[in-house]
């Protein structure tokens, strides 16, 4: 089984994937990390900022990655902001059959009343380099991302408190 968890920044996604490796010993591949390896290494010009382009670079390698784990019937979670909403449309019925994918969006009441502590717990999982976050892009990334998530996406809404868990 692979588990594909993505969504804005700041909702959780590393610490899920973490508490899924504590429960269910899946391993887990941090898109970020990838990311970090291929612009540190010189394997291409693109700059931590460049999200839109990232995910088009990136998601052809992680899409390759999901594949081969599937096919050695290896159990993985994937997770990272660089998950395209249309990425079903890349595997077959045999693939997909073995991947289960969580969207992880916070609310803009929650964001709002909560925004101390999502930068508080920025570093729960993994330190960043630089945490800043502007609320009004977290609303708006949310937001879009829940409108998309109505397009047929396990959606794991994190509306009065930050309770996140999956069952596999």
């Amino acid at each position: 089984m692979v588990v594909l968890i993505f969504g804005a920044s700041h909702t959780g996604k590393t610490l899920l994937a973490q508490k899924i490796l504590e429960k269910y010993h899946y391993p887990y591949l941090s898109i970020d990390h990838l990311k970090m390896g291929l612009i540190r290494s010189g394997n291409t010009d693109l700059t931590p900022e460049d999200d839109e382009k990232l995910t088009e670079y990136l998601w052809p390698i992680v899409r390759e990655i999901i594949k081969t784990a599937i096919e050695n019937n290896q159990n993985l979670t994937v997770e990272g902001c660089y998950i395209p909403f249309g990425w079903k449309k890349d595997f077959d019925a045999k693939y997909l059959e073995n991947i289960k994918a969580y969207c992880l969006v916070m609310t803009e009441n929650y964001i709002r009343s909560n925004f101390d502590d999502i930068l508080k717990y920025a570093d729960s999982a993994e330190k960043r380099l630089d945490s800043s976050v502007n609320m009004k892009e977290l609303v708006a990334e949310n937001r879009q991302n829940l409108s998309l998530c109505e397009e047929g996406t396990n959606c794991v809404l994190i509306d009065n408190e930050y309770k996140v868990d999956i069952i596999l």
